[in-house]
């Protein structure tokens, strides 16, 4: 008899326990997801972030990984910054710009704007480089991933998948 009501106490007792911290796990989990939707969008009301690309989409060819490639679209209101890798095609006439082939510009932009949307936010924005100008379309989750494309007057057009953090001070 004893050990029923041992077996029934422990059966109780338990899943009680297990269930708690269950709950608990998903709780931050939720607040975890809060707290960098929050991020996000504190970086792109300020306008000055980084997108940083994890893989790199051309017109025509494979998908290309840049985990191991340094890359990166720094943005701010009075300026934006591009040293994006580059795996399409230039048009006549158009050199790449740099010894990398790269998509390599800096400029202050003509057009930035920033919408909130169902689902994150839109960024458009459009910069003069020395030979070319660059229109930029960036699409961001509400937790700071996106899709970020590339259109050039002299070059095929280049897409990446990526995410935007907060620009770290080079001392």
């Amino acid at each position: 008899m004893k050990k029923h009501v041992v077996l029934l106490l422990l059966f109780t007792f338990i899943p009680g326990a297990l269930f708690s911290q269950e709950k608990n796990s998903k709780k931050s989990k939720e607040e975890l997801k809060l707290e960098q939707q929050k991020h996000t969008e504190e970086l792109v009301n300020s306008k000055t972030f980084v997108f940083t690309g994890t893989i790199a989409y051309p017109q025509s060819g494979r998908s290309v990984n840049l985990t191991t490639t340094a890359n990166f679209i720094k943005f701010s209101p009075d300026l934006i910054e591009s040293d994006m890798p580059f795996y399409g095609r230039a048009y006549s006439g158009a050199g790449y710009g740099g010894s990398d082939g790269g998509l390599t510009f800096k400029g202050a932009p003509g057009l930035f704007t920033v919408e909130k949307t169902k689902k994150g936010f839109q960024i458009n924005a459009e910069v003069k480089g020395d030979n070319d100008t660059y229109r930029i379309s960036l699409s961001l989750g509400t937790e700071g991933n996106g899709s970020l494309s590339i259109y050039s007057n002299n070059r095929s057009s280049m897409s990446y998948s990526g995410n935007i953090s907060r620009i770290e001070e080079t001392k």
